[in-house]
């Protein structure tokens, strides 16, 4: 069975063209699986896309890859992704990739590290307190630790990113295979919510599914602050749900098949200059 994947950036279209595929495939067992990059691949996506080969091979089907665009194939060979399907990993010579990487449920540190490591600390990253940075990193961890609590998933959780400085973007992403945020808020509130209010409400500061004394909702609130001072972005994925902040903006829409988990995708914009801390950690000097 061959299939063809048109231009997949970092946007809505980009992921209705990932979920046309995942339709188009989802039945599939036991089969042999080409499919051909035909347009431009923002390598954040490769979390998202990731996941739905990583479905494929668990139905015991032979995924193979075959890109067109030279560009997309360097890419895609830098971050790690493309040796998943048999070419060789190249080096990133400028160090601009956030490596794909699949996690299973019970690597909580690595995924800490690795959200360290190639996210929270880099130098294109805006100045931030270092109160700021914890938090940071712990609000991206929520996004596994949601995941792995509620998602019930036992395929695992995908990471990858990019540093593009023409854009003067870091574009992060982390994908799962498990239930959705509308199942789990039904399941654990007893709401039926559609899938796009399902991730409003899933965005408000304090609501969780969570139980027990630790506080949940409040790290995509504090993503979603941030985003809206750094003139960056967030995009959300479940079901047939697609929920998008820009600055401060939110659109919501539908779309035109499910994706079989969700998607929590980061836009940062490299070019702020401002610096970024935690109220507490200010003094009056710093506000008057």
């Amino acid at each position: 069975m061959k299939f063809s994947l048109p231009s997949i950036q970092h946007d809505r279209a980009g992921f209705e063209n990932l979920v046309a595929l995942n339709m188009q495939t989802q039945d599939y067992y036991f089969e042999s699986i080409t499919i051909e990059l035909t347009g431009w691949f923002d390598a954040d996506m490769c979390a998202a896309f990731g996941a739905i080969l990583y479905r494929l091979g668990e139905n015991a089907n032979s995924v193979q890859l075959i890109v067109r665009r030279p560009r997309v194939e360097e890419i895609l060979s830098k971050n790690g992704f493309l040796s998943n399907y048999g070419r060789a990993q190249l080096p990133d010579t400028w160090g601009t990739t956030i490596p794909y990487q699949r996690f299973d449920v019970k690597d909580d540190r690595y995924f800490s590290r690795y959200i360290e490591t190639r996210l929270a600390n880099r130098r294109e990253i805006p100045t931030m307190s270092a109160g700021l940075v914890k938090k940071f990193r712990e609000s991206v961890f929520e996004i596994f630790s949601n995941a792995v609590l509620h998602a019930h998933t036992d395929l695992g959780i995908f990471g990858c990113g990019q540093f593009f400085p023409a854009r003067q973007r870091i574009n992060f992403a982390v994908a799962d295979l498990g239930i959705g945020i509308r199942s789990n808020v039904l399941e654990h509130t007893g709401q039926n919510l559609s899938s796009i209010e399902a991730i409003i409400w899933a965005t408000e500061g304090r609501n969780t599914t969570k139980r027990g004394a630790i506080p949940g909702g409040l790290g995509l609130k504090l993503l979603r602050e941030f985003i809206a001072m750094n003139g960056g972005g967030i995009q959300i994925v479940s079901d047939t749900g697609y929920w998008k902040q820009e600055q401060d903006q939110v659109t919501t829409t539908l779309l035109p098949h499910p994706f079989p988990g969700t998607v929590v995708a980061l836009e940062i914009d490299t070019s702020d200059i401002k610096s970024y801390a935690l109220a507490n950690e200010l003094s009056p000097a710093d506000i008057f």
